[in-house]
């Protein structure tokens, strides 16, 4: 597996995906602002790993928190807490794993401040070994809805690189291929950041499995063809009713999907589930800037003064979605009840 982030002498190693698949680079965080900064400017991208690096950051900035008063020490870590829910507001898994954090360092008043650290940075880690456990378990549900022989359509990059390992879409891909069944993948480019592109296709390379990559308007024409016979994507958000929020450009392939009699599956672990959003018109979706799309590079690419929209995520009706696979196996419609079914296992 690609390693995304690690613990690197008093801070955090994050794998620069930017700089993908040309070179190999590593963003050191010596603070939590630079985790910040790493979850907005990309550098670290994906619902779950921004949890893992939003845990490994609040482990940092408790280790810098200048306070033998347990009080003192709540409040500055509940400040930075606020500030780290902001840097990417779509993706649950950030305010999740903060909240956790939070609830562990509540959950024993009476502990030194060296204490609360020591058990703040363990619990870090373990929300980390933790996600790669979580996306195993999707990977060998999700593998036997796999047909012996077939081809997988993915949009953007929910492997690896966008977790703490093995990954959530890719994953039931690199599980299904694992088990000997004979994969193959077309991904989109996924404009305007080409996750598809330079890292889906830089992954599932790395692994030995047949990749294509198409441009993101070329899926209905292959579909049409009957050239795709499953679609897997990641998640960002799912609402308890079933809809969800990933990578702009989902929604349009789920409607295909549905035009086309093609399955539309989402993988996601359950830490991705909002049940207080009773439906994805609940789910703030993250305007980024346009330069992203105007601009390739330093160089520009469209004429002077022309504007652009550019939401970073779009919300798939539940009605599209064939099922979910999580850590605690798959939800089928009516996504409340199989939602609370599979939530209720996760505590049971």
């Amino acid at each position: 597996m690609i390693p995304t982030m690690e613990w690197h002498e008093s801070g955090v190693r994050m794998l620069d995906q930017r700089k993908l698949p040309l070179c190999v680079e590593w963003f050191t965080c010596r603070g939590y602002k630079d985790v910040i900064k790493a979850i907005r400017k990309m550098v670290i991208r994906g619902a779950p790993a921004i949890g893992v690096a939003a845990a490994m950051g609040m482990a940092m900035a408790a280790g810098r928190i200048r306070t033998r008063s347990h009080d003192e020490f709540m409040k500055h870590l509940r400040a930075i807490a606020r500030e780290m829910v902001l840097a990417r507001p779509t993706a649950v898994n950030l305010q999740w794993a903060v909240e956790r954090m939070l609830r562990v360092a509540e959950s024993a008043p009476g502990r030194t401040v060296a204490e609360q650290r020591t058990v703040l940075r363990e619990e870090a880690q373990k929300i980390l070994e933790e996600d790669i456990q979580i996306n195993q378990r999707i990977g060998e549900h999700g593998q036997e809805l796999l047909p012996e022989a077939c081809t997988v359509l993915t949009h953007c990059n929910a492997g690896s690189l966008a977790t703490a390992g093995y990954g959530t879409a890719l994953g039931v891909i690199r599980a299904a291929h694992q088990k000997g069944k004979r994969v193959e993948v077309i991904a989109d480019e996924t404009r305007p950041w080409l996750q598809g592109l330079r890292l889906t296709a830089f992954e599932l390379m790395e692994e030995g499995i047949p990749v294509s990559v198409i441009v993101d308007s070329a899926a209905g024409s292959l579909m049409r063809r009957g050239r795709i016979d499953l679609v897997i994507t990641g998640a960002d958000r799912v609402a308890s009713n079933g809809d969800v929020a990933n990578k702009i450009g989902t929604y349009p392939l789920a409607v295909l999907a549905r035009t086309h009699g093609i399955p539309f599956y989402v993988a996601a672990p359950l830490s991705t589930i909002d049940p207080a959003l009773k439906t994805g018109e609940e789910i703030p979706v993250e305007e980024r800037a346009p330069e992203e799309i105007l601009k390739m590079g330093r160089r520009e690419m469209g004429p002077p003064g022309v504007r652009a929209i550019n939401p970073a995520f779009d919300i798939t009706p539940g009605e599209y979605v064939t099922a979910l696979i999580t850590e605690k196996g798959l939800a089928g419609p009516p996504y409340r009840e199989g939602i609370r079914r599979l939530r209720e296992s996760r505590s049971g």
